[in-house]
Order: C-alpha cells, then sequence, then structure tokens
C-alpha cells in the first residue's frame, strides 16, 4: 500500500529512532476506540518498545475539537468536520448496510433499499447523528415507514441490538464487521449514504513522528472487509 510521501520525506528527516520514549496523545470515538484501536495499539506498542500512547474516548464531535485545542495529537474519526487549524488525511470508506440476525426474513437478500425498510423493526441511530436524518429523509422519498423499535448512540450499539433480535439497523459497517460478522448478517443498503473515516492532526504545527509511525501502522495492518475500502 502507498503510505504519504511527506510522512516518509520527515522520518528521513527525524533519522534514526531514540530510546527515548515518545507518547502519542490519541482520542477516538467509541465506535472506532473500543476493540479496533485497542488491538491495534496493543500491537503497535509491541512493535515500537519506545513508545506510549495516551487514549482518551470520546464523543464525535469533541474529537475534532480536542485536536484543534492542542489536548492531542492525533484522532481518528469518521465524522468530517472540516475547520480552520486542522487537516482531514482520508483513511477509509465504506457504504452503508443493514445488519440483522442472520434468520432475518431480509437477510438473504444481496441489496436492500429504503424500500425494503416499510414496516420493518428498525433499530435507528440517535437523531444528534446526520445520518439519521439522512435515512429518514430517503425513507420519506419512498412513503417507507419502519417501525423504530429504539434508538441508540454507536454502530456498536445498534448491531449488538440486532443481534438480540430487535430487527435491523442501517449502520457504517467499519469496523463493526471485524467483530460481529460471525453472528450477524450484512446485506449492501442502496443509498447514497457514504461513511469516511479521517486522521485529523494539526495543521499549525508538524506532526509529531509517533503520530506519522501509528497512521502508518493503521493503514499497514487494518485487516480487509467486504465493503470498507483503503483511502
Amino acid at each position: 500500500m502507498r503510505l504519504d510521501p511527506l510522512f516518509e520525506a520527515l522520518d528521513r528527516i527525524d533519522g534514526p529512532g531514540e530510546t527515548v520514549q515518545e507518547t502519542l496523545r490519541l482520542v477516538a470515538p467509541p465506535s472506532y476506540a473500543h476493540r479496533y484501536i485497542v488491538s491495534l495499539i496493543a500491537s503497535f506498542i509491541r512493535g515500537n518498545p519506545g513508545f506510549f500512547v495516551n487514549l482518551e474516548v470520546t464523543t464525535s464531535d469533541m474529537v475534532t475539537l480536542g485536536v484543534l485545542e492542542n489536548r492531542f495529537d492525533l484522532a481518528v474519526t469518521g465524522i468530517e468536520q472540516s475547520r480552520a487549524g486542522i487537516k482531514l488525511i482520508p483513511f477509509r470508506e465504506s457504504p452503508a448496510v443493514c445488519v440483522m440476525r442472520p434468520e432475518h426474513p431480509l437477510s438473504e437478500r444481496s441489496v436492500l433499499t429504503p424500500s425494503d425498510l416499510h414496516e420493518q423493526e428498525l433499530i435507528a441511530l440517535t437523531y444528534r447523528h446526520g445520518r439519521r436524518g439522512q435515512l429518514d429523509r430517503l425513507l420519506h422519498q419512498v412513503r417507507a415507514k419502519p417501525r423504530i423499535v429504539a434508538e441508540v448512540s454507536t454502530s456498536f450499539a445498534a448491531a449488538d441490538m440486532a443481534r438480540e433480535g430487535l430487527g435491523l439497523s442501517v449502520i457504517n459497517p467499519f469496523p463493526v464487521y471485524h467483530y460481529r460478522s460471525p453472528d450477524l448478517t450484512f446485506v449492501r443498503f442502496e443509498s447514497p449514504m457514504r461513511y469516511r473515516g479521517h486522521f485529523v492532526v494539526s495543521d499549525q504545527k508538524p506532526v509529531p513522528r509517533i503520530a506519522r509511525a501509528f497512521i502508518r501502522h493503521l493503514r499497514l495492518n487494518t485487516p480487509p472487509d467486504p465493503f470498507s475500502e483503503p483511502r
């Protein structure tokens, strides 16, 4: 996989690694931090014993603000919040999927559309998520009226409720697919909804060497899945 040439050039300027411990101040929302980021932090530290990682888990709205206020060196987020003072580095892109138990009546379909959700039991994201409004508009356009049985704040919570048999949910498959695919069926949802993951860094100062190293580590060690693509 091609790595960012700017990062490679900066690493050459930095020279060989030193034994002095370096600290990465990292922040991510729950859907990325739990399981996915944690597992890659572990392999990152094992391969770089001179590095130390301080991980904070917070809401997606606060992730970008933390970098902007210089409380963190690096953020990993699935929300595009472009603003002055930060730089977004594309990381991952995926379409929306419907997630449900394998015995669900729609689980054998290769693709689902908004019309297919009519009168289905739906686990929805809360209204503070922009994706909820986008899905509501798609359903309204085709006059589909699912039965909302629960509202949750993360894709992992939606998938876990689907696993308990409450219905189906429309979510971002990354990184949920890696941890829930043995128990659930993921079906592509035909819609304009796209999810884009980004690294967030400050554009007011150089990106620390340890942050560049962690970005490379995630790019090289994120396992493939049937839905998301590296960027």
